[in-house]
């Protein structure tokens, strides 16, 4: 059985040359090696208000091509998208995702073009973007905090931690509430950007102490170094450390990208908890599904296989809420 061929540019030139000539279309389909179907659905379907013209023709046969081909992607692929997008997935995920789980190839850019067209139409899917303003913190030039209690700089900690080569190094900061009502705990695991999070009702450094431990206890295995910030709230570092048998680290005042993966963590969770969320109002479940869906959500840096994919692979431990 031949296979089907498309025309070239150089192959209209003769067909329009050769009708010219006054040739038929069989003797046309015969110089140029095609079926002479081909030849007449070429004529038919290519065509002009002024006859059959080879430039114009191989526009209109490269436009039918690109058409059918986005109709074809739309069919076959645009359900799935939608599916993760309500996941509340980014474009850039979800292309990512694609991609590599089911060799499809369609751009974070076309389907930022397709939220937007359903949200002409009067659909929702851009409400599950993550829309958030650029901020920067602005401090003055000494930190004025006070320095907590045996804390051990992130200097002293061992350089196998940036390179997110094991797994056990984990960040920790707080998520505030509106009018400091409440907070959250965050912390995110370097190498699989796993996170655990969980609601307090006030940010003293015992109550973040005490649910420290209970988020890492059972994975305490894997627990090597714990980074922070110098929040007060972090006050009983000594404490989470000996509980956990792991080292407690602080990064250099001011530093937030000592601490890349939990910042940007506490960033995707503002898309649910946006900043004048009063944490007293929040339910436990609430957080949980929160997490559920960060953790089972795809991340470019780990090739878009979710943190909880990463962390199972080396771990052998399926982290449950």
């Amino acid at each position: 059985m031949r296979s089907y061929k498309q025309l070239t540019q150089c192959q209209r030139c003769q067909i329009s040359a050769l009708k010219k000539e006054g040739h038929s279309q069989h003797e046309i389909a015969k110089a140029i090696e095609v079926h002479k179907a081909t030849i007449s659905r070429e004529l038919r379907r290519n065509r002009g208000q002024r006859g059959y013209r080879p430039k114009q023709a191989h526009r209109k046969a490269l436009m039918r091509r690109r058409q059918k081909v986005q109709s074809r992607i739309k069919r076959s692929t645009w359900r799935l998208v939608d599916e993760k997008l309500r996941e509340d997935w980014s474009p850039e995920q979800v292309s990512g995702w694609l991609k590599k789980r089911c060799d499809i190839a369609i751009s974070h850019e076309r389907i930022y073009q397709y939220i937007l067209t359903d949200k002409k139409s009067g659909g929702d899917l851009y409400k599950h973007l993550r829309c958030q303003k650029p901020y920067r913190k602005r401090y003055g030039q000494y930190d004025r905090r006070g320095k907590l209690p045996n804390r051990v700089s992130i200097e002293e900690r061992p350089a196998i931690v940036a390179t997110r080569e094991r797994l056990g190094d984990w960040e920790i900061d707080t998520v505030i509430g509106k009018g400091h009502r409440g907070a959250l705990v965050t912390l995110t695991e370097r190498k699989s950007r796993m996170a655990l999070i969980c609601r307090v009702t006030h940010r003293r450094a015992e109550a973040v102490a005490q649910v420290t431990v209970k988020l890492l206890d059972s994975l305490s295995k894997f627990v090597h170094t714990i980074t922070s910030d110098n929040g007060k709230e972090f006050a009983r570092h000594e404490t989470i450390a000996e509980a956990l048998q792991a080292d407690f680290y602080f990064a250099h005042p001011y530093s937030s990208w000592e601490r890349g993966a939990n910042e940007n963590m506490n960033g995707l969770i503002r898309q649910y908890f946006p900043k004048d969320t009063d944490f007293t109002t929040v339910t436990d479940a609430e957080v949980e599904k929160v997490m559920e869906k960060l953790n089972h959500r795809p991340r470019k840096c780990l090739d878009y296989q979710t943190p909880f994919e990463v962390f199972l692979k080396h771990s052998g431990v399926a982290l449950t809420s």
